[in-house]
């Protein structure tokens, strides 16, 4: 492989179809990953996650040579930073994989270098780090480039949309982000706006808090309708009816990377001026706790009017459908939940998107169908929107699947 012109730190759901892409391009990439089992399948020629595309990718990049991974950072002219952000005690973020990764290219990085954080971030972030790098290189102080840009693409249908999705360009200064703005655009068709690094940090934040307070109205009017004997589906449906109305859908609550995480960086930072936001974090989780006792609850009936305990289908773990992401699903926490007060009830895990999982025996879809007595619906998969269940059986639906 020739002198790598990008070093990627991260090779996960973002950083590896990100690197493919790149490498597409006719440009170096050397990925870095902790995990050394990510890296002998990257190098050769396979990945680890399922995304649509995304193997051709990486086994062209690999194979013609602009792709290779390892465990440690070596020098090139771009560096970009797309590591996780999880939470410490009370949901606040912890930065310390994208300050670890920073230290990792810090003896690295020379003039003219352009530094990238796409992890998503708390606002100031990318300014810490800057800082961090200063501090230990400050021969290097305003000599460069630094700047935020936070990925904004779909799991499913991440390699169209990280070409093709506008994207937000923030630096420290007007340098750095015309710099990474004219990095993106090799390889980016859709518009890159600028501005700097806290509004694009923030820019990230809001765009995923939105869509969390949107779901929580969806989800709180289930919860009423529940109590009201409405179908909640078919009210939305009329009420989206009205041209300035465009109510989302409900289900059993908010996962994934972005939107059950993003908002609590704001909360975290501005507790007394998130009200909205904060609020619709704790409805979006308590959906998960009240679909579990649902559950609970159908079972319980069961076994009073036939005598004998049902067998359950948790059809879903995924944290949308159709993936096999599994990233703070609410269906994952609902399935332990509801195993944790298990008696003795034979239970179906259905997840037709994975083979096995540590915790869960997973059940191929059609065998539950056969055997069990309740179905509770998760996660609105393909596989489930066909399935023929016999009348006499309990449906929980909480997704939308048989609406």
């Amino acid at each position: 492989m020739n002198k790598p012109e990008v070093v990627m730190i991260g090779l996960g759901y973002i950083g590896l179809p990100t690197a493919a892409l790149i490498a597409q391009n006719k440009t170096y990439v050397h990925g870095v990953d902790i995990n050394p089992s990510v890296v002998e399948t990257i190098n050769q020629g396979k990945i680890h996650i399922v995304e649509p595309e995304l193997d051709t990718a990486v086994a062209e990049a690999v194979k013609e040579g602009y792709l290779k991974a390892a465990t440690t950072p070596v020098q090139a002219n771009t560096y970009l930073i797309v590591v996780p952000t999880p939470f410490k005690a009370k949901n606040e973020p912890d930065i310390s994989f994208v300050e670890a990764a920073t230290k990792a290219v810090l003896p690295l990085l020379k003039e003219n270098d352009l530094y990238i954080i796409e992890s998503t971030s708390p606002i100031g972030t990318t300014e810490k780090m800057m800082e961090l790098i200063y501090t230990e290189r400050p021969e290097l102080e305003d000599k460069i480039n630094i700047a935020y840009c936070p990925e904004r693409v779909l799991p499913g249908n991440v390699m169209y949309e990280l070409v093709h999705n506008d994207r937000v360009i923030g630096g420290v200064n007007e340098k750095s982000t015309e710099k990474a703005v004219a990095f993106y655009q090799q390889f980016i068709q859709g518009a890159l706006h600028k501005t700097n690094a806290r509004t694009a940090e923030m820019c990230k934040l809001v765009e995923n808090s939105s869509r969390d307070v949107q779901i929580a109205f969806a989800n709180e009017l289930s919860l009423i309708c529940d109590k009201a004997n409405i179908n909640v589906w078919e009210l939305i449906e009329l009420a989206n009816k009205h041209p300035r109305v465009n109510i989302l859908q409900p289900g059993c609550g908010v996962g994934g990377h972005c939107i059950a995480v993003d908002p609590y960086f704001i909360v975290s930072d501005y507790p007394m001026e998130s009200k909205i936001i904060g609020k619709a974090r704790e409805i979006n989780n308590y959906k998960s706790f009240w679909c579990a006792e649902k559950v609970q609850t159908a079972k319980l009936e069961f076994e009073l009017k036939h005598g004998r305990k049902p067998s359950i289908a948790l059809m879903g773990l995924a944290f949308k459908p159709n993936i096999d992401d599994l990233r703070e699903s609410p269906a994952k926490y609902i399935a332990q939940k509801v195993l944790q007060n298990s008696n003795n009830e034979a239970y179906y895990i259905v997840e037709p998107n994975i083979n096995d999982h540590k915790v869960f025996k997973i059940t191929p879809y059609q065998e539950a169908v056969d055997k069990a007595d309740i179905f509770a619906f998760l996660v609105a998969h393909d596989e489930f929107k066909t399935l023929e269940i016999s009348s006499d059986k309990v449906i929980l639906d909480f997704c939308g699947v048989r609406k």
